[in-house]
């Protein structure tokens, strides 16, 4: 290869022209035209686009921080001289205020960094920060007002940044009205969460204004704050034992981890910050006096160092609500979840160390802003160690043992810990996280992606120690758990080093951890197929997948003339795939009814149903379109049944659950279909589940029975909340509005009785009190307790959905209609948008 190229520039310089080999005289020529234009090309003076200054502020500000080879004060610094220097044009004020203002409740890892730009630019042109702030003011007012919590804790946060520029007390007064308004609301009740969330806010302000200036002064007022706030802060709530991740009957179980309060967590924290002189070493301090601005002529400014009388602004007038607004999501103690916290290193900050919470809510604020973008979230989340203090983290990727190796003294703290650990805190978030789980799994897909060397080892310590835990954990986050592994394991070709779990396959198949791979495997075969799973797995796991498995549509039971009513079952297939008319079908379920009764069948139309819809299921079985199609042509039968006989409604469910036994995934979406049809009702999805088909409580052990009274449930809870959020709609006409709240306290006691029937079933089970474990279990069998923990455990789980709800949509929360204010009506102007009923079943 070396030859052939040294003989093509041979030629190329002249040599061997005599028709040497491999000479081309026409494209020697094309070769020095385009030699000859280049050299032309070259001649002309080079045009360097120089993009406008609003539109380099703004990208500036979108990217500050994130070089990681930039000093961060010096990025702030000419920010603020590009601002200074432009500030004459609109658009570069209205940009520099907006995208400030936006990147504050965005982007919290940023807000010192915006805050740091904002007070350069301070130093020569006053005009800026008091556009910032008088646009701040505003918004912090519009959110307290909203109850918009997380957007008002940031810009309050952002404005405790800018302390240098406020007189007096800055934003102290504020936390102090915020700090009466949690008084009074823990004084009115001890089980209101709006309180917490005030204190929360308030602890979370602190830190950042302390360390934005020294003042003395302002560390003696927040230090008196402090004091008060530990009345609030020190003393559990009433609902933290509803949100404990790690529920044990007693004090003898040991839990993986104490998972105390986050409010309780900081106000320790912040105590011994306050003993040490206010250190507060992992917030970044961007803007310093020591650090010189130049001014407009290239000239030190000797002003940086403080700020003159004159250019001091009056903090803005806010005014808290009273009352208080609670905002539209409902608000429950916060505890403090990690998984990296049995570890002999620690990769991540101590409880004892306020980086751990200051870092865990900025990461937890990015993610819930960001929703909307789960790549530029990872994205953040991977260079997390760029916006915080320099040597507050390791460098990324170092391996977990390489800790070992850190200088004594020096954190040893791994950014992809941190950043790991806090998304697992949102999924395993009790009662509910603020977006759907699919979101946070993503996010974890996608930082694998961008460091999958980094990530991956994090990731492994991560599902070990939750694997460890399953025995004593909340049954719910079992089950997100279960949901995110499989998922998870989906999008890297299923790999996982299961020959370390291989121990526990030989346990009962009611030991959690055996149950949680029972789960876990069948999900995966759901995202997958079975062969493909089985080729992945250990030979010990591949009874967990039998050969039945494989069979992507299910044999039709009465296709063996060995079982009752076969010949009516084939009759039956037969007819429908033909699209028959219903007198012939209904000539072969008469005949069906009449053996029936001669058998002694007390009700002959649940033989027949069970024929009509395993039939339906076959005709079905090639895809979920095909079989909603099929249902959708015999629905009208179907429908009739349950008025006729709830024994048969029951059995639809029966029949779908055991022609796709051994798919029970395909059995559970079927069913939320039926749900959807009204076919099924939810009362006779949980009376079939935990009545008819318990097992003397071991269905209470499997993923399916779960799923299936979970996707019910849900069913039934978002359709009140819709009722309720169209009753609170003050652009709905009041008619309408007073027609719902009149249908709203019917569709509530109908929740309530299904979780009424959920409680007394699992109830049963746990005091071992269920008719079927009497007869079945002696007192010695090992195999009772199990089944009475897993009783308890979904006592639990539903114990607290029901409290939930109640919190939301009972009647003390609901409160009375109110009617729309009177407007004047526009000539021309829309109406109120129509009600869409999204799958809003009726609760039966």
């Amino acid at each position: 290869m070396a030859e052939v190229d040294d003989r093509r520039d041979n030629y190329r310089r002249g040599g061997g022209r005599g028709g040497g080999r491999g000479y081309n005289k026409r494209k020697r020529f094309q070769e020095d035209d385009d030699f000859d234009q280049q050299s032309y090309r070259n001649q002309q003076p080079r045009r360097e686009f120089q993009a406008p200054a609003g539109t380099q502020i703004r990208r500036g500000l979108m990217e500050i921080g994130e070089d990681a080879l930039r000093l961060p004060h010096e990025v702030a610094m000419n920010l603020a001289k590009l601002a200074t220097d432009n500030y004459h044009d609109d658009y570069v004020k209205d940009t520099f205020c907006q995208v400030t203002l936006k990147l504050v409740v965005e982007q919290p890892f940023k807000i010192p960094f915006v805050a740091g730009v904002v007070l350069f630019a301070h130093v020569e042109k006053k005009e800026i920060a008091a556009d910032v702030i008088s646009k701040a003011g505003p918004q912090l007012q519009e959110y307290l007002e909203k109850g918009q919590w997380r957007e008002c804790k940031l810009m309050l946060r952002f404005l405790a940044c800018m302390s240098r520029v406020f007189e007096q007390d800055g934003v102290l007064p504020v936390l102090d009205e915020l700090f009466n308004r949690a008084v009074d609301l823990q004084t009115e009740s001890q089980e209101d969460a709006v309180g917490l969330e005030l204190v929360k806010i308030i602890l979370f302000t602190i830190p950042y204004l302390l360390a934005s200036t020294a003042d003395a002064s302002l560390q003696q007022r927040a230090t008196e704050l402090l004091e008060k706030t530990d009345i609030i802060a020190s003393t559990p709530h009433q609902l933290e034992a509803l949100v404990d991740p790690y529920p044990t009957p007693n004090d003898q179980i040991e839990k993986p981890m104490a998972c105390a309060s986050i409010i309780s967590l900081l106000q320790r924290q912040l105590q011994e910050e306050a003993a040490n002189g206010w250190p507060l070493s992992c917030i970044p301090r961007i803007f310093d006096p020591s650090f010189k601005a130049p001014n407009l002529n290239g000239d030190a400014n000797g002003e940086a160092d403080g700020q003159s009388a004159s250019s001091t602004f009056t903090f803005p007038s806010i005014a808290v609500p009273s009352p208080i607004n609670a905002g539209t999501k409902a608000l429950f103690p916060e505890l403090y979840f990690s998984v990296y916290a049995d570890q002999e290193i620690e990769s991540v900050p101590p409880t004892t160390n306020i980086a751990s919470t200051l870092i865990r809510d900025a990461i937890v604020d990015t993610i819930n802003s960001l929703e909307f973008n789960r790549n530029a979230t990872a994205k953040y989340l991977n260079e997390i160690d760029c916006f915080w203090a320099p040597n507050t983290f390791v460098k990324r990727a170092i391996t977990f043992d390489k800790l070992r190796d850190v200088e004594p003294g020096r954190p040893t703290w791994k950014p992809e810990d941190v950043v790991i650990d806090a998304i697992f805190s949102q999924i395993f978030m009790l009662p509910a996280p603020e977006h759907r789980l699919v979101y946070y799994h993503s996010i974890i897909t996608e930082s694998c992606k961008i460091s999958p060397q980094a990530i991956a080892p994090s990731l492994g310590r991560a599902i070990r120690f939750l694997f460890r835990g399953l025995d004593v954990m909340d049954l719910e986050l079992g089950y997100r758990y279960m949901d995110w592994f499989a998922h998870h394991l989906s999008n890297f070709e299923f790999r996982w080093k299961w020959t370390e779990w291989i121990p526990e396959i030989d346990l009962n198949d009611l030991e959690p951890k055996k149950a949680f791979i029972h789960g876990a495997l069948d999900k995966e075969i759901r995202l997958s197929f079975a062969k493909r799973i089985r080729e992945t797995l250990p030979e010990p796991y591949h009874p967990l997948i039998p050969a039945s498995k494989e069979k992507d549509i299910p044999d039709f039971r009465f296709a063996d003339d060995q079982t009752p009513f076969a010949k009516e079952g084939q009759e039956i297939l037969s007819m429908l795939k033909k699209k028959a008319p219903e007198e012939d079908v209904q000539r072969v379920i008469d005949s069906v009814h009449e053996q029936a009764q001669g058998l002694g069948i007390t009700d002959p139309l649940v033989s027949s149903t069970d024929i009509y819809m395993t039939a339906i299921l076959s005709i079905g079985s090639k895809s979920l379109s095909h079989v909603l199609s099929t249902i959708d042509r015999c629905k009208e039968r179907l429908l009739a049944i349950g008025p006729q006989s709830e024994l048969a409604r029951r059995q639809i469910i029966m029949s779908v659950v055991d022609f796709w036994s051994d798919h029970p995934g395909t059995a559970v979406n079927i069913i939320d279909k039926l749900l959807n049809y009204t076919i099924v009702t939810p009362m006779s999805v949980i009376q079939w589940a935990l009545t008819d088909n318990i097992n003397r409580g071991r269905s209470l052990a499997t993923a399916q029975t779960y799923e299936l009274i979970s996707i019910t449930m849900f069913k039934v809870t978002n359709r009140v909340h819709q009722l309720l959020q169209h009753r609170n709609n003050l652009k709905v006409p009041f008619e309408q509005r007073r027609q719902i709240d009149e249908a709203l306290p019917r569709e509530r006691q109908g929740m309530r009785e299904l979780f009424a029937a959920i409680e007394d079933a699992v109830a049963g089970v746990a005091t071992g009190a269920q008719d079927e474990m009497i007869e079945r279990f002696d007192e010695e069998d090992g195999e009772q307790e199990l089944v009475k923990r897993w009783g308890e455990r979904w006592a639990r789980v539903w114990r607290r959905k029901a409290s939930v709800e109640e919190a939301i949509v009972g009647e003390a929360s609901v409160g009375a209609l109110e009617e729309a204010p009177a407007v004047e009506e526009v000539a021309g102007a829309p109406g109120p948008a129509p009600i869409v009923d999204e799958d809003m079943d009726r609760v039966e």
